[in-house]
């Protein structure tokens, strides 16, 4: 068998879990797709920070393409509540397993570390944490609330799990922390979700974006989606329409990547300009940004683009 080798240090397995899948292809990455490896002075005073407080990054965790740019430029996308998801989604670089109990020390730090790195703008994720009771949503208005605290000038931005069998106060406690963005990813069209995102249930995560604008319309909502899983056009552009219909301001599409011979195969690589396609479709359809590009990430130029986002509702209110 085969062993899963962590894709960024080369060391211990990352991935006991998916041990038992058979291996699939990994296709070699076209010029558009190939990205510089990090090591700037920027990005080397960034990870001094990260490693200063303890803290876990998506960057690093899900191997993002762009870590490099981001912590050049001091952006770096907080993980919270540990780095060991309770899911296996066939497409994602973070660890699965058990996790280990919620630091109640984690909020102060990271709110530290915001303020430290001098932020305007900083993204939260999380791993699922289907164990917990709210699947740890407590702890996340928490972490939006340590912020707000220590770098009170700092947009806060969330890319939260879909909070999937837990009370509907789960969610509502993030809400009520008041983000100034709300992200939610839907990830795949819904004909994948069985094969792709196994744990998730799309409409259910369709239903909670739309609830974030029921409970609070000033919030921005954000979903992203990934092409090159094998999804037609068309099924695209109909996630784009159920998107639009739970009020969805703001979309981001980027090209799927491949971390390891055990997860999702790659069915092709999407040419720039079919993304600039489906930016154009996007724009069409209402909303108020979209980024769509190979490599789009949630949180890749996430503080220009709330901006932007900005300004384009300042201008669609004084239209209206």
């Amino acid at each position: 068998m085969a062993t899963v080798i962590d894709t960024l240090s080369g060391a211990r397995p990352r991935h006991p879990e998916k041990q038992a899948r058979p291996d699939t292809p990994m296709l070699r990455k076209p010029e558009w797709l190939r990205v510089r490896a990090p090591g700037s002075s920027g990005y080397n005073a960034t990870r001094a920070i990260v490693k200063e407080h303890g803290l876990t990054t998506v960057c690093e965790e899900a191997a993002c393409p762009n870590i490099g740019e981001c912590w050049t430029q001091s952006h770096a996308t907080m993980m919270i509540m540990g780095e060991i998801c309770t899911r296996a989604c066939a497409f994602c670089n973070v660890a699965t397993g058990k996790p280990i109990a919620l630091d109640p020390t984690e909020p102060a730090r990271v709110g530290d570390a915001v303020a430290k790195m001098g932020l305007k703008h900083v993204v939260i994720t999380s791993v699922d944490r289907d164990d917990l009771p709210d699947g740890g949503a407590a702890h996340f208005a928490a972490v939006v609330r340590a912020i707000r605290t220590a770098a009170p000038g700092t947009t806060v931005e969330i890319l939260t799990p879909d909070f999937l069998r837990k009370p509907t106060a789960a969610a509502e406690l993030v809400i009520d922390a008041k983000p100034d963005v709300f992200n939610h990813n839907l990830e795949t069209v819904p004909r994948l979700y069985l094969t792709i995102r196994p744990g998730a249930r799309y409409y259910h995560s369709l239903r909670l974006l739309e609830r974030v604008k029921e409970r609070d319309p000033t919030q921005f909502t954000k979903s992203g989606l990934m092409v090159g899983l094998g999804e037609a056009k068309e099924e695209v552009m109909q996630v784009m329409d159920d998107m639009r219909s739970a009020g969805v301001d703001f979309l981001t599409i980027g090209q799927y990547l491949q971390p390891t011979r055990k997860h999702a195969a790659v069915d092709r690589f999407v040419h720039p300009d079919e993304f600039n396609a489906l930016e154009e479709i996007a724009r069409a359809k209402g909303f108020l940004m979209v980024s769509a590009s190979p490599l789009t990430r949630s949180s890749h130029h996430a503080g220009e683009d709330f901006a932007r986002l900005k300004a384009a509702r300042l201008a669609k209110d004084a239209a209206a």
